[in-house]
């Protein structure tokens, strides 16, 4: 790739932010403590605005029986992608490739009236997939997977309102994230036996994708080939600075595996009725979306998700100490604050080094001795000098409100 465009596996070594090892294999990258902060930090982010949204969460493992795969229609629809059984005793389990039929089986494990519905059940889960050597890379293509998963179980009057929320929290997620979509795409079934052969499940799920689609004032493309292998979805496709395309965030409308696991639930007559059953991701992996966030901010990540948020630089050594105190203070705030001193170069050279955090606060002897600090901001900004209170007052706020923007 041309130097002069954002590399996501170039800068994820620059900035330790991740990288690989051939005893640990290809695809299944570890992450180094900065890139750790991100990762969290956008997990965190996640969950809490799913909790914001009704969702409730859970974990699942990942492993389960091949007969549970094979209930799904995974087995026969998708193993290709899946690692082989491990055989233990008279068992076979498999590493799960998907999330969706544990989060069945969750549902299952309990009877539900109508009035529990629509049951949003979320979870950040680990799945593997057996990608051919030839298309990893970096953060993009991996084998052990973070999936940012949900699946919504309601009725199929609720279903087209859940998804349009869904897209709704997509597009909230994005602007947080300081990212775009470049198109939304209706993936529809091609030829071939890898679909399901239910042609009413099809047509169904079909009509009322594009209900929410026409709904939401959302233009869109359809395009033959790309469904899941249970039903069509919507893609929310991104692109990376060399023009790239790839699916991001999914939201799905599914009776197919309602029907496999035999879901229930007891209506306003009494009778048991099915569920659709709403699948949705906001950020896809948690892999994709960072490998874009790098690319797509050149590795200066909006401020609440920076790994370091605010670098303290006092001009000489007699400052240091009170340097150290406004760290101190600002870490108290739960902001990810860093101290640069002397000892680590001339002041040029460590406003330099620290060209990706958001925010310097330069502390010589003036500044010191009036509790001030001289605010540079990451691109170039200086809004002058500040109370370190106010200043560290509205570094906090900035990070709290997300977005991208530095400054008021």
């Amino acid at each position: 790739m041309n130097d002069r465009i954002p590399d996501h596996r170039r800068l994820g070594r620059e900035l330790g932010l991740f990288d690989t090892d051939p005893l640990i294999g290809a695809g299944l990258p570890y992450w180094l403590p900065d890139g750790a902060v991100v990762r969290h930090t956008l997990e965190e982010y996640i969950r809490e605005a799913e909790r914001l949204a009704g969702y409730r969460h859970v974990y699942s493992p990942a492993l389960g029986k091949r007969e549970l795969y094979e209930i799904s229609g995974h087995w026969d629809h998708y193993s290709d992608d899946m690692y082989p059984p491990m055989k233990l005793g008279a068992e076979e389990v498999v590493l799960r490739p998907s999330l969706c039929p544990h989060h069945a089986l969750i549902y299952r494990s309990r009877p539900h009236s109508y009035r529990e519905l629509p049951l949003r059940i979320a979870e950040l889960g680990g799945m593997h997939r057996a990608e051919l050597s030839g298309v990893l890379g970096g953060l993009t293509r991996v084998r052990a997977i973070q999936l940012n998963d949900a699946h919504i179980f309601c009725t199929l009057d609720q279903a087209v309102e859940e998804a349009r929320a869904a897209l709704e929290l997509i597009a909230r997620a994005y602007a947080d994230l300081g990212i775009e979509a470049v198109r939304h795409r209706l993936s529809l079934p091609g030829e071939g036996g890898k679909y399901v052969a239910d042609p009413e499940l099809w047509r169904r799920a079909t009509e009322l994708l594009r209900q929410v689609l026409d709904e939401s004032g959302i233009r869109y493309e359809e395009a033959e080939g790309e469904a899941a292998f249970y039903g069509p979805k919507i893609d929310v496709q991104i692109a990376d600075p060399a023009g790239r395309e790839s699916t991001l965030s999914t939201v799905q409308i599914d009776f197919h595996q309602p029907a496999r696991f035999d879901l229930r639930y007891i209506g306003a007559d009494g009778a048991r009725h099915r569920p659709v059953m709403v699948h949705r991701s906001i950020i896809g992996s948690v892999e994709r979306a960072v490998a874009h966030l790098i690319e797509a901010h050149a590795g200066a990540f909006p401020a609440w998700l920076a790994p370091v948020q605010l670098v303290v630089l006092p001009v000489s050594e007699e400052q240091e100490e009170r340097a150290a105190k406004v760290v101190r203070e600002a870490v108290a705030l739960g902001l990810r604050a860093e101290l640069a001193g002397p000892a680590e170069g001339t002041l040029g050279a460590r406003i330099r080094a620290a060209r990706l955090v958001p925010y310097q606060a330069v502390i010589g002897a003036r500044e010191a001795g009036a509790g001030r600090a001289a605010v540079r901001l990451r691109g170039g900004g200086r809004p002058g000098e500040l109370p370190v209170p106010e200043l560290l007052g509205r570094i906090a706020d900035r990070v709290r409100a997300r977005g991208t923007a530095l400054w008021e």
